[in-house]
C-alpha cells in the first residue's frame, strides 16, 4: 500500500494550479516592493535629484555602492542642491538588495526596479556607472544589452521607499511625501497604516507605495 499512496500524491498534484511560467518568453509577477536593479530618478523638468550627500554610499552593509559629489556649476546646475553627484556607481556583484541605500536617500534619487536577472559577459559590465544607472527621457530605466526586461519592471520603483520611509508612523498617511518623477508625475500617497488598517499601525498592504499616474 505504501507505493500505491506515493501514486496518490502525484495524481493529486497534476490537477492542482501551476505555479511555473515558460520562461525566459514570460515571467511569473513580482510583488510591488521586490528589491532588483536600481535607478537614479529625475525630477519632471529633467534636474537630477542626487544631491551627492554620499550618504547612501555610507550606510551600505556591503561597500558596493561609490559616489563622489560636486560643486554645481552655477551657471548650468545639474542638480536644484549646491552638490550633485559627480560620480555614482555600483557594483551588483556586491549588492545584496538590502534597500538601505534607499532608506538613506534624503531627496529619493535612487530606488529600485524589479528586475534582478543579470547575465555578465564581464566583471566590468557589473559596475554600473551613472549613465546606465540614470533612468531615460520617460523616466524609465535605461535597458543594458545583458538585462532581461519584460514588462513593467519599473513601474513601483519608489514602492518600498515609500512604505517604510515613515517607519509606520499613521500620522504619514495620506500625506505626499516625495517630489514628482519624470515620466511617473506625483506618487499616490501613503495609505494603510493607520490602527484600522490591515497589519497595524506598522503594518502594509499590498498596494502601500504604488506608482502613480502617468
Amino acid at each position: 500500500m505504501g507505493s500505491f499512496s506515493g501514486f496518490a500524491v502525484t495524481i493529486r498534484q497534476m490537477f492542482k494550479p501551476r505555479v511555473t511560467v515558460q520562461y525566459p518568453t514570460a515571467k511569473r509577477e513580482k510583488p510591488v516592493r521586490m528589491h532588483g536593479r536600481h535607478v537614479l530618478n529625475l525630477y519632471e523638468d529633467g534636474m537630477e535629484k542626487c544631491i551627492g550627500c554620499e550618504l547612501c554610499a555610507g550606510v551600505c552593509p556591503a561597500r558596493c555602492i561609490y559616489v563622489r559629489g560636486a560643486d554645481n556649476p552655477p551657471d548650468d546646475p545639474v542638480s536644484p542642491g549646491e552638490r550633485y553627484g559627480f560620480v555614482y556607481e555600483i557594483n551588483y556583484l556586491r549588492c545584496i538588495h538590502c534597500d538601505m541605500c534607499i532608506e538613506a536617500c534624503p531627496t529619493g534619487a535612487i530606488t529600485e526596479t524589479k528586475l534582478f536577472e543579470f547575465s555578465f559577459a564581464n566583471r566590468s559590465d557589473a559596475i554600473y556607472t551613472k549613465q546606465q544607472l540614470r533612468v531615460d527621457g520617460d523616466g524609465r530605466a535605461r535597458r543594458q544589452p545583458w538585462e532581461h526586461w519584460i514588462g513593467g519592471e519599473d513601474d513601483h520603483t519608489s514602492a518600498w521607499m515609500r512604505a517604510t520611509s515613515p517607519s509606520g508612523n499613521a500620522a504619514y498617511e495620506g500625506r505626499v511625501a516625495w517630489s514628482e518623477e519624470l515620466g511617473f508625475g506625483s506618487r499616490d500617497p501613503e495609505r494603510g497604516q493607520s490602527a484600522g488598517q490591515p497589519g497595524g499601525a506598522h503594518g502594509e498592504t499590498s498596494e502601500t507605495g504604488g506608482g502613480g499616474s502617468r
